[in-house]
């Protein structure tokens, strides 16, 4: 019989203290922030202030940002997707406090930026929920999340980036096509992003 030791939820203001802590070191590589995401899951509760929702568009909602990292929540309606896209060379951890939401992998075989060409195929699919998080994957960074339809319920999932970024590629698997797009914040530390 095994026993998993679940960890103590932390209000959200704990997990950025912690968040603070770490050298820079530690964003160069997955292993370290990924653990603390494990064993330091966030209270759900205490993300209100954070939490935005559009019925159109998952939101992007800014808690924390340093030189080192920035902290984001992402509010997922049900059936909400991003497109596939990368993080510009960054490590990225997600956390689902709120709901479960699944994270599809692609493997980029070709890719001329200039020419806004490219192809990739999946390589594997994962779900994240309260007690699993993810670390993307620095050798296969591409990926896309979805709040599929028939997990019928609202996401959030906060996203530690290790250097903050403000332009991503995005990529049309189907089409075979990929550019550059700019990233923008639906709400800043709990306010409103002026449009």
């Amino acid at each position: 019989m095994s026993t998993q030791v679940l960890s103590r939820q932390v209000p959200i203001n704990e997990f950025v203290a912690g968040l603070r802590k770490f050298p820079d070191s530690a964003f160069g590589h997955v292993d370290e922030i990924f653990d603390f995401l494990k064993r330091t899951p966030v209270s759900p509760e205490t993300l209100g202030p954070y939490l935005t929702w559009d019925r159109q568009h998952y939101t992007r909602n800014l808690i924390d940002k340093t030189p080192l990292y920035e902290l984001i929540a992402i509010c997922w309606e049900v059936g909400q997707i991003s497109s596939v896209h990368n993080h510009r060379d960054q490590n990225c951890w997600m956390a689902v406090p709120i709901g479960r939401l699944q994270v599809e992998n692609f493997r980029v075989l070709a890719q001329d930026l200039d020419a806004g060409k490219c192809h990739l195929e999946p390589s594997n699919t994962c779900e994240m929920n309260s007690a699993n998080p993810c670390a993307v994957d620095p050798h296969e960074p591409v990926h896309r999340v979805l709040n599929p339809r028939e997990f019928n319920e609202r996401a959030v999932s906060l996203h530690v980036y290790s250097r903050p970024f403000n332009t991503c590629v995005v990529y049309s698997p189907e089409h075979g096509t990929c550019g550059v797009i700019e990233l923008h914040y639906n709400t800043e530390y709990g306010r409103p992003v002026k449009v």
